[in-house]
C-alpha cells in the first residue's frame, strides 16, 4: 500500500499545481486523476478554446473586413475541422508538457477514480477495474465542477450540447441556440458567428456578461449585434424539444412567448461541484447547501488533513484561482509562510470579441457599501494602437475610492483587455493609486495606455480625452 505525505486527488491546474508545489517543499506527493492530466482547463476548457479563437479571429477578418484592410480574397474556404484540430494539437502539447512536470518533480500519477475509505485512506479504481489503496497525511480535493443542465433536458452529443461536446465536435453549426452569456456562452458566440453560423444567445438576466460590470454588458451587446448575433436577455427557456433534424426551443421574455429554431442548442448556464462518488461521507467532509466542499481561509475542511481547492469550493470557478488556491494549500501542508486570498480582487477575463477582462467591485457594489467613489475611464476609440489594429470598440473603467485613492475595481472591455489586467491587480495588490499608474510611463503606442488615461482620468486630468 503506497503511502504518501500529500496526495491531491484532480489533476487540474488547481490540482497539479498544489501537488508539484507540494513535491517542492518536500513532500513526498501523488495526484490522482480519472481521465487526464491538466483536466479540463488544458483538455476541453480554457487552453483549445483559446486557439479556436484565435482561428475566429483570423475567419473574421477575412470574411467580413478585407476591403478594410486593402485585400481581397475570391473563393474564400474556410475549414472548422482544421480549426478544432489545431486546437486538440495545442491542447495536447500543454498536457505533455504537464506529464513533464509530474515526472521532473517526482510527483507519482494514477489514474483512475479515487474514493475516501477514511481521512487518510483512499481507494483508487483503474479504467481496467483494478484497485489500489493508499495511504496519506494529508489529502487535498480538486476535482472540479461540472456543468448544469437546464431541467428535463440532458445533452446528447447531437442537438443539446454541453461546453466539453461543443469544444470536440468537428463540424460547424449552422445555426445554434446558446442558453447563458457568461464566459463560456460568448466565447462559442464569437467562434461560430465568425465561421458563419447563425448564432442566437438566450440570457434569463438583464443583459449579456450579467455578472460583470452593468455598461460592459451594453457594450457586449452593441458589438454583438453589430456582428449579426440575436441577443435575448431577460429571457427565460420554457421548453426544448429535440427533433431528428433540429431543436425547438421555446422562450418568454418582456415580448411575450417565442418559438426559436436550430441546428442545435448549447447549455452554458453554470457549474456544479464534482462530490459525488469520492467517498466524502467516510472522510466526514461538510459540504454546504449547494454541495461545495466547506473550506477555511487556509484550504482546509473541517477534517483535520483534508483540503479543498478550486471549483469543487465554489469559491470562484476560474482555472487561475484554482492554482492560486492549490499554492497557498501546498504551502499550509508544509507549515511555510504564505498568503490569504482575496477572491473578490481575483482577475476575470472573458476572451470573446471584444474581450472582457475585471476584478475587484463595480461601480454599482462599490456605492451598495456606502463608499463614495470616482470613476475614471478612457475609450479605445482615442488610443494609437487600437486605431492601428483596426480594433477599437470599448473602454476601460476604473472604480476609486473617493477618499484614500484605493483602487477598488477595474472594468475592461475591448481589444487585448485580459492582457491589461496585471497591471491593475499588481497595482491593487500593493496598494498603487490611479495617481501612481499615471505617473508610470506607458511605452507609446501600446493599448496600455489606455490604463494610464483611465488612471489619469480618475485624478481628474485625462491627457487626451
Amino acid at each position: 500500500m503506497p503511502e504518501y505525505d500529500v496526495v491531491v486527488i484532480g489533476a487540474g491546474p488547481g490540482g497539479y499545481v498544489c501537488a508539484i508545489r507540494a513535491a517542492q517543499l518536500g513532500k513526498k506527493t501523488a495526484v490522482i486523476d480519472r481521465e487526464w492530466l491538466g483536466g479540463v482547463c488544458l483538455n476541453v476548457g480554457c487552453i483549445p478554446s483559446k486557439a479556436l479563437l484565435k482561428n475566429a479571429e483570423v475567419a473574421h477578418t477575412l470574411r467580413e473586413r478585407g476591403k478594410e484592410f486593402g485585400f481581397q480574397v475570391e473563393g474564400l474556404k474556410l475549414d472548422y475541422a482544421a480549426a478544432v484540430k489545431r486546437s486538440r494539437q495545442v491542447a495536447n502539447r500543454l498536457v505533455k508538457g504537464v506529464g513533464f512536470l509530474m515526472k521532473k518533480n517526482k510527483i507519482d500519477v494514477h489514474m483512475g477514480r479515487a474514493r475516501f475509505t477514511g481521512p487518510h485512506s483512499l481507494q483508487v479504481t483503474a479504467e481496467d477495474g483494478s484497485v489500489m489503496e493508499i495511504q496519506a497525511k494529508d489529502v487535498v480535493i480538486a476535482t472540479g465542477a461540472k456543468p448544469m443542465m437546464l431541467p428535463g433536458v440532458e445533452s446528447d452529443g447531437e442537438r443539446v450540447l454541453t461546453y466539453r461536446q461543443a469544444i470536440l465536435q468537428d463540424r460547424l453549426p449552422k445555426s445554434v441556440i446558446i442558453v447563458g452569456a457568461g464566459a463560456i456562452g460568448l466565447e462559442f458566440a464569437t467562434v461560430w458567428d465568425a465561421y458563419g453560423s447563425q448564432v442566437t444567445i438566450v440570457e434569463m438576466l438583464p443583459r449579456l456578461a450579467p455578472l460583470e460590470d452593468e455598461e460592459i454588458g451594453k457594450e457586449l451587446a452593441k458589438a454583438f449585434s453589430k456582428r449579426g448575433i440575436k441577443v435575448l436577455t431577460g429571457t427565460r427557456v420554457e421548453e426544448v424539444e429535440v427533433l431528428k433534424t433540429k431543436v425547438k426551443v421555446k422562450v418568454s421574455g418582456e415580448d411575450g412567448e417565442q418559438r426559436l429554431e436550430a441546428e442545435q442548442v448549447l447549455v452554458a448556464i453554470g457549474f456544479k461541484p464534482n462530490t459525488e462518488g469520492l467517498g466524502l461521507e467516510a472522510a466526514g467532509v461538510a459540504l454546504d447547501e449547494h454541495g461545495r466542499v466547506v473550506i477555511d481561509d487556509r484550504m482546509a475542511t473541517n477534517v483535520p488533513g483534508v483540503w479543498a481547492i478550486g471549483d469543487v469550493t465554489g469559491k470562484l470557478m476560474l482555472a487561475h484561482v484554482a492554482s492560486a488556491m492549490g499554492v497557498v494549500c501546498a504551502e499550509h501542508i508544509a507549515g511555510v509562510e504564505t498568503v490569504k486570498l482575496e477572491y473578490e480582487m481575483m482577475p476575470r477575463a472573458t476572451y470573446s470579441q471584444p474581450q472582457v477582462a475585471s476584478f475587484g467591485l463595480t461601480e454599482a457594489q462599490a456605492k451598495e457599501r456606502g463608499l463614495e467613489v470616482k470613476v475614471g475611464r478612457f475609450p479605445f476609440q482615442a488610443n494609437g494602437k487600437a486605431l492601428g489594429l483596426g480594433d477599437y470598440a470599448g473602454w476601460v473603467k476604473l472604480v476609486v475610492d473617493a477618499r484614500y485613492g484605493e483602487i477598488l475595481g477595474a472594468h475592461m472591455v475591448g481589444p487585448e483587455v485580459t492582457e491589461l489586467l496585471p497591471e491593475l491587480t499588481l497595482a491593487q495588490m500593493m496598494e498603487l493609486t490611479p495617481a501612481e499608474i499615471g505617473r508610470n510611463v506607458h511605452a507609446h503606442p501600446t493599448l496600455s495606455e489606455v490604463l494610464m488615461e483611465a488612471a489619469h482620468a480618475a485624478e481628474g486630468h485625462a491627457i487626451h480625452m
